[in-house]
């Protein structure tokens, strides 16, 4: 009883850090860049009653042993990094990557890596993110420009209104063999760890790297459908786990009455 009552109290657990990960996936629905996170699970220590291949008193050697386990526990709450959905803006400065990479940014002296690519001009001129991180490599947008024009390849160039070339630069896209091992900090940012590997730098459409479509935005690869099922399946399993803190409880409750 004392087992089931404590083994229930981990899937409970397990299923409100389920929720809260469904949460912050919905919440992010509309989220430029934003990657869902996915939580996995895994079983506890088994408290061996009896091995397999143990003897009996006969001499004759068991099938199948006797273990029983003690719940579950989360191991790791996972990025999922697939192709989020394109949206036509037309802006000139939203970039959508088709295909793997990153952005480049820096932000108080630090780099940090993004896929949304929904950016802005600061006052000096330079391409930054909503929050002011430079796009790197830098570009300033000289004075004058009438349009800016950005190729499959990443090619950025500045025009005035007679289509003459003001400047010209080169994006650059950077990956890792690992990208689920990025720190997320939030503002759709994500730092590099060791985990994560090596940064790895390309020119789009080369190397395996995505090309760039400018006047689109990737959105969030979150399926509301898909979000939805897992809580209900969430709630579901929640309240079959609360049934089992209840069961043993009138069990215990049984086991103490016995003497009246």
């Amino acid at each position: 009883m004392i087992r089931g009552l404590w083994s229930s109290a981990t899937g409970m657990q397990a299923q409100q850090l389920q929720l809260d990960t469904i949460a912050n996936n919905l919440a992010n629905v509309t989220t430029v860049g934003f990657k869902k996170s996915r939580v996995e699970f895994e079983d506890l220590f088994y408290q061996n009653l009896k091995l397999a291949g143990a003897l009996t008193a006969d001499g004759v050697q068991t099938p199948v042993g006797m273990q029983v386990g003690l719940g579950v526990r989360p191991v790791a709450i996972t990025k999922l990094f697939t192709q989020g959905e394109y949206q036509l803006t037309n802006q000139e400065l939203d970039f959508a990557i088709e295909g793997r990479g990153f952005f480049k940014v820096i932000m108080g002296g630090e780099e940090f890596y993004t896929r949304a690519g929904n950016f802005r001009l600061d006052r000096d001129g330079y391409i930054v993110t909503p929050d002011g991180a430079r796009l790197q490599p830098e570009f300033a947008v000289p004075n004058g420009t009438a349009r800016i024009e950005v190729t499959l390849d990443g090619v950025i160039t500045a025009l005035d209104p007679n289509g003459q070339v003001l400047a010209q630069a080169q994006i650059l896209l950077y990956d890792f063999p690992n990208p689920a091992g990025l720190y997320a900090v939030g503002r759709n940012l994500f730092r590099a760890t060791p985990a994560a590997g090596d940064v790895i730098e390309g020119t789009p459409g080369q190397g395996g790297f995505g090309t760039i479509a400018q006047g689109y935005l990737e959105m969030s690869n979150v399926d509301i459908v898909e979000e939805m099922v897992k809580m209900i399946i969430t709630q579901r399993a929640y309240e079959s786990n609360s049934k089992g803190v209840l069961t043993a409880d009138q069990l215990l409750e049984i086991a103490n009455n016995l003497k009246r």
